[in-house]
């Protein structure tokens, strides 16, 4: 979204269109980056397996040790997904597309250098939020959401410390995949 915001903020950590990847190993053929982006259907690879690609360009293997991120695996993960997605998932917005991203990137910091926690999945990321772990997930574990998650979170260290809070919700929250925190949370529905 604010990568070709560098050309309004040459400070911002962007894209210059110089940026590209390689097809795949067998086909070097590079798709280079651009700003002709859309709605993107289907979804891109972003669980463990896909996002290992995408940053170290080669297919997951657990016996790999000591591998030098690339970046370059974007566009190879893309087609595994579908053939032509390379293209897609190589573009992003000129700054006149996401008119209310410029406008708050010209008024307000910006934080360019922020990463998930694990390259994985939103679930486990949202764990790492609450409670500084993932609890060793790096999918979305449906079983042990439902179960709870047994780490001890933020909330429960506000508590701790004698403060009151509240979490505000526009759908169920992440909080309630925590075993302690539903008893402590005082719940209260946006909107």
């Amino acid at each position: 979204m604010l990568g070709w915001m560098k050309s309004l903020n040459p400070e911002i950590d962007g894209v210059t269109g110089q940026e590209s990847n390689p097809l795949s190993a067998s086909n070097p053929t590079r798709i280079h980056y651009s700003h002709q982006s859309g709605n993107v259907e289907p979804d891109p690879g972003h669980s463990f397996e896909a996002t290992y690609e995408q940053i170290f360009g080669v297919p997951y293997n657990s016996s790999h040790n000591n591998l030098t991120p690339t970046m370059e695996g974007f566009a190879q993960q893309a087609e595994t997904i579908q053939k032509g997605m390379a293209k897609i998932v190589m573009n992003g917005f000129k700054p006149d597309q996401v008119p209310v991203y410029k406008e708050l990137i010209s008024e307000f910091a910006v934080c360019d250098r922020w990463f998930s926690s694990i390259p994985t999945l939103t679930q486990p990321n949202r764990l790492f939020i609450h409670s500084a772990t993932s609890y060793g997930a790096t999918e979305n574990d449906t079983k042990m959401m439902i179960k709870g998650y047994p780490q001890k979170t933020i909330f429960e260290s506000v508590e701790e410390g004698g403060f009151e809070f509240g979490i505000y919700y526009q759908y169920p929250p992440s909080t309630l995949f925590y075993r302690h925190v539903n008893k402590a949370c005082n719940f209260k529905e946006a909107g």
